[in-house]
C-alpha cells in the first residue's frame, strides 16, 4: 500500500478547501472582527467533539494576542457555568452541520441573556445559523477521511478561520512583540522580550586610563572576559578598546604597537544604550552596527555597564 498518496491527497484536498475559504470570506467576517474588536466583555467559544478541541485552540491564539477569550464546554453550561457569561461577552459557536443538539441547547439562554451569537458553521439554514447573528461559512466539498465521515478536512477549515479572525485583530489592535511577551513571560521570548539592558549588563568593567600601556591593556581585557576595554577618565568614558581595534594596530604598526598607550588604540565616542531599554533593542543595534559590545549609561550619562551580544 502507498501510504504517501493518501498523503498527499490528503494535504491536496486541505489545500483546495482552504483556497475555497479564501475565496468565499465576504463583508460577514468584517463586521465579526468589529463586533469583536467592540466587545467590552470577553468572547466565549462553544463547540462539542472535534469543534470543542478546534474551539479550545482559538480561545487560546485570541487569548495570548490580546482578545480575552474562554472556552466554555456546552454539557458543563447546563451545569453552572453559563454563570460565567455576561450580557456583554460575545459567543462563537462551533457545529459543521449547525444541528450539534449540546450547541444548540444554548441558543435559547444565550438569546435570553442578550449575547451576540456568531456561528461557524457549514449551513446558514441550521439551526444554528437561523438564529446566529452572525453566520462564518465553514463548508468544504468533503473531508478526507475515505468514508467522508470523521472531521478532518473541515477541522482545518475550521481552524484556519479562528487563525484567520486572530490574525485580523492582531492588525487590528496593533498588537506588538512586547504585547505578545506580557502574556508569555513565562517563555523565552517572554523573558527576551521583557528583559531590561540592565537586567543583563556587565557590572564589573575592564578599565582603563589615557595612559595604560598597550600590555596592561591586554592584561585588562583579559580578565574582562568581554574582549573589550573602557578608556576612562576622570570618571567620564573617553572611548573604547576592542580586540578588532588590537588587531588592527598590530597589522599597521607591527611591534611599534608595543610602545602604544590606551589613548592610542581606542575607538572614540563607542556607541552607548540606556540601561532602561529592552534588551532586544540592544541586540537589534548591536546587529545593524555590527559590533558585539555595548556601553550602557544611566539617566546622568555615567557608565554603568556593558552588555554583549553573540550572534
Amino acid at each position: 500500500m502507498n501510504h504517501l498518496h493518501y498523503a498527499r491527497e490528503t494535504i491536496n484536498m486541505a489545500e483546495q478547501a482552504l483556497d475555497k475559504l479564501s475565496q468565499t470570506l465576504d463583508n460577514t467576517f468584517n463586521q465579526v472582527v468589529e463586533l469583536i474588536l467592540t466587545c467590552e466583555g470577553r468572547i466565549a467559544i462553544s463547540g462539542v467533539g472535534k469543534s470543542g478541541l478546534i474551539g479550545q485552540k482559538i480561545v487560546a491564539s485570541l487569548a495570548s494576542t490580546g482578545t480575552p477569550s474562554f472556552f466554555l464546554h456546552p454539557t458543563e453550561a447546563f451545569h453552572g457555568d453559563l454563570g460565567m457569561l455576561k450580557p456583554i461577552d460575545v459567543v462563537i459557536l462551533i457545529s459543521y452541520s449547525g444541528e450539534s443538539d449540546e450547541v444548540n441547547k444554548l441558543i435559547p439562554s444565550l438569546k435570553n441573556f442578550g449575547n451576540k451569537i456568531i456561528a461557524l458553521t457549514s449551513n446558514k439554514d441550521s439551526t444554528l445559523g437561523k438564529h446566529a447573528d452572525y453566520v462564518l461559512d465553514i463548508a468544504i466539498e468533503r473531508e478526507a477521511c475515505p468514508n467522508n465521515l470523521a472531521p478532518t478536512t473541515s477541522a482545518l477549515v475550521t481552524l484556519a478561520l479562528g487563525d484567520a479572525l486572530t490574525v485580523a485583530l492582531i492588525y487590528a489592535r496593533d498588537f506588538k512583540p512586547i504585547d505578545f511577551a506580557k502574556f508569555h513571560p513565562g517563555g523565552s521570548l517572554g523573558r527576551r522580550l521583557l528583559c531590561r539592558v540592565k537586567d543583563q549588563m556587565q557590572t564589573r568593567l575592564p578599565i582603563t586610563l589615557l595612559s595604560t600601556s598597550f600590555t596592561d591593556c591586554l592584561t585588562i581585557m583579559n580578565e574582562g572576559r568581554m574582549g573589550v576595554a573602557l578608556v576612562m577618565d576622570n570618571n567620564k568614558l573617553q572611548g573604547i578598546i576592542t580586540d578588532g581595534d588590537i588587531r588592527r594596530a598590530l597589522t599597521s604598526n607591527g611591534t611599534a604597537t608595543l610602545s602604544k598607550t590606551a589613548q592610542d588604540l581606542m575607538t572614540r565616542n563607542p556607541k552607548t544604550i540606556h540601561q532602561d531599554e529592552f534588551l532586544t533593542t540592544a541586540e537589534t543595534f548591536m546587529k545593524e552596527n555590527k559590533i558585539h559590545s555595548l556601553v550602557v549609561i544611566n539617566d546622568q550619562n555615567e557608565v554603568v555597564g556593558l552588555v554583549e551580544f553573540s550572534s
